[in-house]
């Protein structure tokens, strides 16, 4: 068994990858750690662990200051064990919306990989990505499963909409990758916080978030190279779309990964009022969304998709930070 890792991962360093060469290079690294480090589910996660046991009523399940429902007078005024119920349906909630995003990417990995000629790094890569990738949905499914509640994951017109996700790549790869980066980063960025906040977690929770970090590393750091060996050679127009496009699919996919789940919102009877001074109006919240696509947001104005027009729909959606990096103008 592999142990998860013991502190949280660092994030994979961004490199220049203007020539072919060094971009090569970076998807052949990717390639190898994907060999030298890498989780199976049902090898090296205890499940059966009686210290991994999932109890619904466990306080190690009540949500921290990460999520701001969890410093609300109404939260705190709920007995302990509704309080951990609540936490627990938040954590599964997030899990399988992760798990249906991530059938959705790897969908659109493989019609990127069909089309890769001989030769091409990115193809074991891809494959490499593909495999982590079910492996995390087959941890976060068998989780979802051991809690025992009927979370259903992203609303189903929404789920329906998002089945058009794994057929960008024969559109735009570039455009894919900006929608891999809006779902993988406000996650990464959640769960890095939740390991920070100085609580002590379950550990079958904590265990699937370090593997999960530590895999999503590599898939962001593709991404984010991909993005910033191909954008800078697309043609003007091109570029154009994208930086249109990449603020709208950002802002959107942040929401999806970051907003309190419905069902959880109606089973627990929370008020009105108080998801909307939580979540809504809350400035903190906004700000989390901001924060969330905080380095998606340097990376496109790093690469040129930012400029006085595109800037605006930044702003429109919500995920606009003024400190960061001014666009060439």
């Amino acid at each position: 068994m592999t142990s998860a890792p013991s502190s949280t991962a660092a994030r994979e360093r961004d490199e220049q990858v203007a020539s072919r060469s060094a971009y090569r290079a970076v998807i052949e690294r990717l390639s190898k750690a994907s060999v030298d480090k890498h989780w199976e589910p049902y090898r090296d996660i205890p499940w059966d662990d009686p210290e991994f046991q999932v109890d619904q009523t466990d306080p190690r399940w009540e949500l921290s200051g990460v999520d701001r429902l969890g410093g609300h007078p109404w939260y705190l005024s709920r007995s302990p064990e509704v309080r951990a119920r609540i936490g627990l349906w938040r954590v599964a909630t997030a899990m399988k919306i992760g798990l249906q995003f991530e059938n959705l990417l790897k969908r659109g990995l493989l019609n990127y990989a069909y089309r890769l000629p001989n030769g091409s790094p990115e193809f074991r890569y891809v494959y490499h990505e593909t495999t982590e990738e079910a492996h995390h949905g087959m941890m976060f499914q068998e989780f979802v499963n051991r809690t025992g509640l009927p979370v259903r994951g992203m609303p189903g017109p929404l789920s329906v909409v998002a089945q058009v996700a794994p057929w960008i790549p024969l559109i735009s790869t570039e455009l894919f990758f900006v929608f891999v980066l809006g779902g993988e980063d406000p996650i990464d960025h959640v769960q890095r916080r939740l390991l920070k906040d100085g609580r002590v977690h379950h550990p079958l929770e904590e265990t699937i978030m370090r593997i999960h970090i530590a895999e999503e590393a590599r898939h962001i750091s593709f991404a984010r190279h991909y993005l910033r060996n191909r954008v800078p050679r697309m043609p003007a127009y091109r570029r154009l779309l994208l930086g249109i496009a990449s603020p709208v699919i950002l802002g959107v996919m942040a929401r999806i990964m970051l907003a309190p789940p419905g069902p959880m919102i109606r089973r627990f009877d929370i008020p009105a009022n108080v998801v909307a001074e939580v979540y809504l109006r809350n400035p903190a919240a906004r700000q989390e969304i901001r924060d969330s696509v905080g380095k998606t947001r340097e990376l496109c104005a790093e690469i040129g998709l930012i400029n006085p027009l595109t800037r605006r729909i930044w702003q429109l959606m919500g995920i606009w930070e003024d400190a960061a990096p001014s666009a060439p103008r």
